[in-house]
């Protein structure tokens, strides 16, 4: 071993080095929200939270072995890294492949004897769906990212475990395990805040909000970055001066997250506070009409947007992967969430996807979502008939109207893109039209071009029975 007179340092040995809490970790990069990369400055103490919380939340020991699929640009990497490596157990890498399929992936686990494995939410929902082999080495299945929708079926022979965190609070804020399957129309809780984090949901004065009201999540406690790269304004809107703390300096991270508190005292999740939807005056929450759609026998997973149509006026879009060999009508889809949502949550058009598309790091990639067309929106499968001469004047005033250029005699007004605004057009155009009195409520109770088209003749007739009855002066 040889000294180094100036600095009095031994090579061979461990570095003569004195690590501070608040000093930098490690700097990620993270767009969130934004599409504008921003620098999060983890410090060590935030990390060292991190590692020992998960090697005792999940036993972890020198024999375990852990999957590695994150990319390095995504936080999630660094848990997926320090907690084995500061313990001794061994990380294994799985190959783009592999990981692109569920049965392929699943195999790999099995055959590398993978106890501990990270994956991304989509990922997870798909390995939900296979059969797993009993002797399996998984005990725990950890997943985060993006919203988790499915519930585990009591066959599942490991423990799954939903997540939740942003890059700012170094990974995770907080988790639960998943109980197995039920159906009583709610999401799985993204759990309760890992030990020395504090989670407030807030209003818009900074108030905590009851139980079971929706509010912005703020994070507090040991997981806090010091904040963005040379962006000290950004840090200052973002890191504020924690209310509900004594100790001088503690902050609350502002994460622009909407959720509510469930009885239990987990945490549900329910959108960005930029992805709250609102439309036609009223608030949305996307996730409560998802949970919705994905109790339906058919569908798998689902995604639900806010598109502007080809008027500019915001319109909802839900997006559907259905189960294999099966099909569904959009009039059905509609009557079942009928039963379960008002009015103003039904979507106006539903797409039909084969999956969902993701990011290079696993969540669904909203941007690559497809504008709603006739080739990807489903549509009521009947007869073709020729159209009678009310009718096809029905079909020009909607085509006109909505901007499309095929619209069928049961086609729903509304799963082509019309709402109330639209529908008040409509029925000023009809007027105009057909010279007869039509109610705006017509739209919603005959919202086809056959319906619409036996109300007019019906006004019609009895219009005309009228003249006959009268003193024979209308022109």
């Amino acid at each position: 071993m040889r000294v180094l007179k100036d600095k009095r340092e031994t090579i061979g040995g461990p570095p003569q080095l004195k690590i501070r809490m608040d000093d930098l970790a490690y700097v990620i990069y993270t767009s969130g929200s934004t599409g504008q990369p921003k620098g999060v400055e983890i410090p060590h103490g935030g990390l060292l939270n991190l590692v020992s919380w998960h090697q005792q939340a999940f036993s972890v020991t020198s024999a375990d072995r852990a999957s590695h699929l994150a990319g390095l640009s995504f936080d999630a990497a660094v848990w997926e890294l320090w907690p084995y490596l500061a313990v001794g157990a061994s990380i294994h890498l799985v190959d783009e492949f592999t990981r692109k399929s569920a049965e392929l992936f699943r195999d790999w686990l099995a055959a590398h004897g993978i106890t501990i494995s990270f994956v991304p939410t989509p990922l997870a929902e798909d390995l939900l769906r296979v059969k797993w082999p009993p002797n399996t080495a998984l005990r725990i299945m950890l997943t985060g990212g993006d919203t988790l929708h499915h519930y585990p079926p009591p066959s599942l022979p490991f423990v799954l475990v939903n997540n939740y965190g942003p890059a700012e609070c170094t990974v995770v804020a907080t988790s639960g395990a998943v109980p197995h399957e039920r159906n009583d129309g709610t999401l799985p809780a993204i759990g309760r805040p890992i030990v020395n984090h504090q989670v407030y949901l807030l209003d818009e004065q900074l108030l905590p909000v009851p139980p079971g009201t929706v509010g912005e999540i703020y994070i507090a406690g040991a997981g806090l970055a010091r904040g963005y790269r040379n962006r000290p304004d950004l840090t200052a809107r973002k890191f504020i001066s924690d209310p509900f703390s004594a100790k001088p300096g503690s902050r609350l991270y502002k994460t622009g997250d909407l959720a509510r508190l469930l009885p239990d005292g987990q945490i549900s999740f329910l959108c960005r506070v930029d992805e709250q939807i609102k439309v036609r005056g009223f608030r949305i929450e996307p996730n409560e009409i998802v949970c919705a759609l994905n109790q339906h026998p058919v569908v798998h997973e689902s995604l639900v947007l806010a598109r502007d149509d080809s008027t500019g006026v915001k319109r909802l879009v839900a997006y559907l992967v259905l189960k294999p060999d099966c099909a569904v009508t959009p009039k059905s889809l509609r009557g079942y969430l009928r039963r379960r949502l008002p009015e103003y949550m039904l979507p106006s058009a539903f797409v039909r996807l084969e999956a969902f598309p993701l990011t290079p790091n696993g969540k669904i990639d909203r941007a690559a979502l497809p504008a709603p067309d006739p080739a990807n929106t489903l549509r009521d499968n009947l007869p073709a008939e020729p159209p009678t001469p009310t009718q096809q004047r029905v079909i020009e005033i909607l085509k006109a109207l909505l901007g499309h250029d095929r619209i069928g005699l049961r086609d729903d007004f509304f799963l082509l893109g019309g709402h109330s605004l639209l529908g008040a057009q409509l029925i000023f155009r009809l007027r105009e039209t057909f010279r007869v009195e039509l109610a705006l409520r017509t739209v919603f109770d005959a919202p086809t071009v056959v319906a619409l088209a036996e109300e007019i003749e019906r006004l019609a007739a009895k219009r005309a029975e009228t003249y006959k009855g009268g003193s024979g002066s209308f022109a």
